[in-house]
């Protein structure tokens, strides 16, 4: 255990470090040109049963010890980067790739199809909300539970909700529809014994989830964001 932790110092260091280079500022008014007039927004954020903490307020080892093998955490103002959210922004990742190719796939279990488009094409012909018969990529989308090992996920434009649940608790769900199909049918009729942890994340928060955690997602808002992965 006392290898395993040290391991995981190492690496929980470098990934703090590397997210002094990630972070977002404060969200700003148009969400980055993201968030457009035409935009289907869920607007049900669902309740936060996951610890939310300023970043100021967990030392590395606090970390270590509370959360870093047992329980997931949300992590508010690490630091500030207006100038990386900038160039996540619509119109700069237009400008800067909208030639470059981007690899799309549905997030289902079984997904073995796989497309290339220019970004520009995805974000003008795919970039849509998706909904219980529709896949999109834009609100309603998202990823069904899976699992893997320890990450972090921070939120830099828009809103994503997660569901969470320990590696000895599967959650029910089936393996080829979508998040919200789960949000719409199975969710509302889970006894609270089965009820996952979850939250809504924000921009300039982060996610910790620990290893072979069970989650999904579901954007409430066409999302940018990134996931950083130990291991």
């Amino acid at each position: 255990m006392e290898h395993k932790a040290a391991s995981f110092t190492a690496c929980s260091r470098l990934v703090l470090i590397c997210f002094i280079g990630l972070k977002a500022a404060e969200p700003s008014a148009d969400g980055g040109g993201w968030s457009l007039d035409s935009d289907v927004s869920l607007q049900d954020e669902g309740l936060c049963n996951i610890d939310v903490l300023d970043g100021s307020s967990l030392s590395h080892q606090q970390f270590i010890q509370r959360y870093a093998f047992s329980r997931p955490v949300i992590l508010r103002g690490l630091t500030d980067n207006t100038r990386f959210r900038s160039s996540c922004s619509r119109s700069s990742l237009l400008e800067q790739y909208g030639d470059r190719r981007v690899r799309l796939s549905t997030a289902n279990t079984y997904s073995y199809r796989k497309v290339d488009v220019p970004l520009q094409e995805y974000v003008d012909v795919w970039l849509r909300p998706q909904s219980a018969d529709v896949l999109g990529s834009g609100p309603g989308s998202g990823v069904p539970f899976h699992w893997h090992g320890p990450g972090f996920s921070e939120v830099i434009y828009g809103r994503k909700r997660w569901f969470l649940y320990p590696p000895d608790k599967e959650p029910h769900f089936h393996p080829n529809r979508s998040t919200l199909s789960w949000v719409t049918e199975t969710y509302p009729h889970l006894p609270e014994a089965e009820a996952p942890l979850e939250c809504t994340v924000s921009p300039g928060e982060v996610l910790y989830f620990p290893d072979r955690w069970w989650h999904a997602t579901l954007n409430l808002d066409t999302s940018v964001f990134i996931s950083t992965f130990l291991g």
